[in-house]
Parts: structure tokens; sequence; C-alpha cells
């Protein structure tokens, strides 16, 4: 199997968005493409059930999950974001307060300040973050027109604090947006807004807890994954990967726990 494909699990065809809400509830958390040096399973590959071929234009598995990056966290199905090494992933709305309480970003809407405050973001993701505390849910383009990046130069600075924003888990895709005449835009909201009960629950979840459920569902999907594997992918300490990985080995070999 190629090296991108290692991770991949064994799955009903996903050809529908219930499908995909039913295979990212039961694998906990994937990405969207397989990804040789992200060992998680895919929703590209549940769908289309090989790796990734890429040519002049995309193929119709392409388009399909592209379009559920969106729409699944807009029905509360799922949470998606750029929260993965800047790589897109969605997360189980069962396991998303575990990730929240795991990167200490159980937000609410006006945490901006502390957030800022504590070196955590910079000016330029707290201007986003105060733009869609005020106005809701904006497609991309709105949004740097309402934290004033709308001009050519000002679009790495956005870029990378929108990035800020979903490594932290404090922005999730909300839906799309047509705004031009190419891809539609996608849609962003405040997770604390989009999913304000797992944000609640993650207040009273321990760092330690949360690392120890992620690593229980991971170590049920692939039971031979090593501590160092689960510390390098969720930039965990050697200790605490350990921790984790020490607390669950009844559970390895159970992919459906």
């Amino acid at each position: 199997m190629k090296a991108s494909l290692a991770h991949e699990i064994r799955w009903p065809r996903v050809r529908t968005p219930t499908d995909a809400a039913h295979f990212i509830d039961s694998v906990g958390f994937c990405v969207l493409f397989p990804l040789t040096r992200i060992p998680l399973p895919s929703l590209y590959y549940a769908s289309a059930r090989r790796d990734i071929q890429l040519g002049p234009g995309w193929d119709k598995y392409c388009e399909l999950i592209w379009k559920w990056k969106d729409e699944l966290p807009l029905h509360r199905r799922a949470f998606y974001a750029k929260c993965l090494h800047g790589r897109g992933m969605f997360i189980s709305r069962k396991l998303l307060p575990h990730f929240l309480a795991m990167r200490a970003s159980a937000a609410a809407p006006g945490d901006h300040t502390r957030f800022y405050s504590a070196g955590r973001i910079s000016a330029d993701a707290r201007a986003i973050w105060l733009a869609l505390e005020e106005h809701g849910p904006l497609a991309t383009l709105e949004l740097r027109h309402a934290c004033k990046m709308e001009s050519t130069g000002s679009n790495v600075r956005f870029k990378r604090a929108m990035l800020e924003l979903q490594c932290h888990l404090v922005l999730v895709h909300f839906g799309a947006e047509q705004e031009t005449a190419a891809w539609p835009s996608s849609r962003f909201e405040l997770t604390c807004r989009a999913f304000p009960r797992e944000a609640a629950a993650a207040r009273n979840i321990s760092p330690d807890a949360a690392r120890r459920a992620i690593a229980r569902k991971y170590l049920a999907w692939h039971p031979n994954a090593s501590p160092s594997l689960l510390a390098r992918l969720f930039s965990w300490s050697k200790t605490e990967a350990a921790a984790a990985c020490s607390a669950v080995p009844a559970l390895r070999g159970r992919h459906r726990g």
C-alpha cells in the first residue's frame, strides 16, 4: 500500500453527507485528502476507495468532499478547520470538546482579549475574531473587508491570521457563498457559537483527560501506533503521549470503541 494510504481504514463507501458524518463519528477525526506525513484516515479515500489522482481537474469525489467540508459544520454534523499542522481536519462532535480542552481553546466570543494579552494570537487574528464576533458568520471576501485586509498586499497577513485561529480551533468552516465567478468561498464562524455545547463541555475536561480520549480513539483504529507517533501528530510532549497511551492499553484493537 502507498505510504499515503497506510492509515486508511476498511469502511463502507461514503456516498452522502450522512455517510460522511457517520464515518467521522466512528473514526473520531480524519483529514480531507490522503497525506503521506499525517497518519490519519481521509474522507477522500472513504469516498473514492483509492489514492487521490489529480489531473487537469478534480474528480467527482474531490468535488463532493470539498462541499462537505463546509456543509457538515453548517449543519453541525462535524467540525472542520485547518487545525492539524496547517491541514484541514474533521473532528466528530463527541471528540470536539476534548480537542478544545487539549489546546486550551474553550473560548467564549469575547475571549479575543485574553488570547491576545497572553500572546496566543496576533493583532491580525484578533481583528478577524472581532469581525466575526460583531457580524456573525462571514465568507472570505466579506471577512477580509470587515477587518480591513482586502488589499492584495494584506492577503498573506490574512491567511496567516486565519491559520492561527484555526490552529487554536477558534474558527470553523460554516457553509459557503458564491462571492465571485470562481469556486464558492468558505464561510467562517466562531467555534463557540457554532458548537456552544461542545465549547461549554470542554471547560470541564482537563488536558490530560482530553489527551487520553484522543489517544483511545486513535489506538482503537491503529493499535500498533507508538506514543512517539501520537506526539508528532498532535504536538504532544513525549511524556504527555506516553501517559495518554499507557492509560488505554486494554482498548487496543477494539476499533469501534
